[in-house]
């Protein structure tokens, strides 16, 4: 509902965070939860995204160099010692990846570049022809099916031998980082248009360096962790720069960062410690990136004041958050043509007791994280299905940071299966799926929020970390004992087919279209060796004549 002037002027003193939680509050849960019948804007871009160490395989294939996910895995810190050795074996499956995209339809592949695997110890003079030719004969083969590339420069598998000489900790990796991105430009950039620097920061900073969850398995929050992040945004910045500089004018493309959150609501909505508590979460994960790159060129007042008042009030925690010089904020602000989101989740905060001096993510920020019970669980521990929180989200980053100059790139969105159990009727990621497409869908019609390109998790299932591939993000199911690694579409593939071809959710289909097929089983093989997409798949599954098809330019 549009605000009266007088709630309009009463929220303008309030922040961006105060002002979206407010406007939202006092929705019934009808008006929430209502499902919006409508299409995407002209030119949406629909796609789906994979990682290089998720999928690839060919560890050490054609020279490649280890990465730190390789080292990780080696060391048997994943689940049932598994590895990424061969994972999706994607190194030797460019073909089979690219059909799959064809027939969903896809608009966009977001992927990233293994950067051991074209400069195998991080380096130029290291630099491997195998693993260039791979990426060109990928994004030539994207190309040519009419889906656009958006490549991701560093999707956490570091070059081991750069984490041998202290990784994101040893500035030197700014420069190191910068170059490894010119090469990239100068060797892709022909036909790559959308870049991105980093994927998911805070995943890095927090799991990598805070946790010590995933590589290199570094547990220091309250030093390791800040000192990672402001190494990053600087990295960030100094290749937006280089393609600023050198490319742009030329190559005409955009580069732009990914950046994860949950949406938090206050535990306690009539407790202003707590509305203040889900405040200091959102700056803590998204602000500490968001902040510097979009606003000013430093981190959040709330970061800096908090960490300032955990140091006065714990002289053993000894938290230290690197300040950037004022040359540095001119040289990190306003460095993105776009703003990467991936989401998956909403949090409840409350503020939690402030005597503990353990230098802890949550103690450092002062809140508790809870779930409201009745939130769907899903496969994933982390992840429960709440998805009015992405409409919140999206109209709190367009008023903190992206206005109407910045559009939002929605470039990660899913959720896991189990490897047990039926795995292609995914019915529950099905239902995920349409009811956080419909949140963005109303980000964009109800509250004019920017909003560009939706992408699914993913692709394939994958490597998934420290969990192996024990959890199944793949809109295709990989069968992992089979040698060929055999992909076979779910449910949820014909359903996002469906979702991209009609461009949302139109309430009724005007002419002729091709229904969804909503099937027990996966296609037959013999469908999937004749090369016919999800689109000719559903065509036949209503008895369209074969001629018809033919004349189509469908098959």
């Amino acid at each position: 509902q549009p605000l009266q002037e007088g709630q309009a002027a009463a929220l303008s003193s309030l922040s961006s965070y105060q002002t979206v939680w407010k406007t939202f509050a006092n929705q019934s849960e009808l008006e929430r939860d209502t499902f919006v019948h409508d299409v995407f804007p002209n030119g949406f871009l629909w796609g789906t995204s994979t990682g290089s160490f998720s999928v690839e395989g060919g560890w050490a294939e054609d020279g490649k160099g280890e990465s730190i996910w390789d080292r990780f895995g080696h060391q048997n810190h994943v689940h049932m010692n598994q590895t990424a050795n061969v994972a999706c074996d994607s190194y030797h499956k460019t073909d089979y990846d690219v059909y799959l995209l064809r027939g969903l339809q896809s608009k966009l592949y977001k992927f990233s570049i293994s950067w051991a695997r074209i400069f195998p110890t991080g380096i130029r003079d290291s630099f491997s022809l195998q693993g260039v030719n791979y990426y060109n004969k990928l994004i030539n083969s994207l190309l040519d099916s009419n889906i656009e590339p958006m490549v991701t420069l560093f999707h956490w598998d570091l070059p081991q031998a750069l984490q041998d000489l202290g990784g994101w900790q040893n500035e030197s990796i700014i420069d190191i980082f910068a170059n490894y991105a010119d090469f990239c430009f100068a060797t892709f950039g022909d036909r790559v248009k959308l870049w991105i620097t980093f994927h998911e920061p805070w995943v890095i900073s927090y799991a990598g360096y805070g946790t010590g969850q995933h590589p290199p398995g570094i547990a220091d929050p309250g030093v390791a962790s800040f000192k990672v992040a402001h190494s990053i945004i600087k990295a960030h910045a100094k290749a937006w720069h280089v393609y600023d500089d050198k490319y742009r004018s030329q190559q005409r493309g955009k580069v732009g960062i990914v950046l994860n959150s949950d949406w938090a609501e206050p535990k306690t909505p009539t407790s202003s410690e707590d509305v203040k508590a889900a405040e200091r979460y959102m700056q803590f994960m998204l602000g500490w990136f968001a902040h510097p790159i979009f606003v000013n060129g430093d981190y959040p007042d709330i970061l800096k004041s908090q960490i300032q008042q955990k140091n006065q009030q714990c002289v053993s925690a000894a938290i230290l958050l690197p300040s950037f010089s004022e040359e540095e904020k001119s040289l990190v602000k306003g460095t993105a043509d776009f703003f990467g989101l991936s989401h998956y989740t909403s949090r409840l905060i409350s503020t939690a007791a402030n005597d503990s001096c353990v230098p802890e993510y949550e103690k450092i920020g002062n809140f508790s994280q809870h779930v409201d019970p009745s939130w769907p669980q899903t496969a994933s521990s982390w992840i429960r299905v709440v998805p009015w929180g992405l409409r919140r989200l999206l109209k709190f980053i367009s008023q903190e940071y992206t206005g109407t100059g910045i559009p939002i790139y929605i470039a990660g969105n899913g959720v896991p299966t189990n490897d047990g159990g039926d795995v292609i009727n995914d019915t529950k990621r099905m239902e995920y799926f349409r009811l956080y497409i419909n949140e963005a869908l109303k980000a964009i019609k109800l509250d004019a929020v920017d909003v560009q390109t939706y992408i699914a998790r993913s692709l394939i299932d994958g490597f998934e970390g420290p969990m192996g591939y024990s959890q199944l993000f793949g809109l295709h199911h990989v069968n992992f004992e089979d040698g060929n690694r055999q992909r076979t579409p779910k449910e949820s593939a014909y359903f996002f087919s469906n979702v991209i071809e009609k461009n949302g959710f139109p309430s009724e289909v005007v002419g002729r279209s091709f229904p969804s097929m909503t099937c027990d089983s996966p296609p037959p093989p013999r469908l999937l060796s004749l090369g016919i997409g999800w689109k000719t798949l559903n065509s036949l599954a209503v008895g369209w004549p074969l001629g018809e098809l033919l004349e189509l330019g469908v098959i």
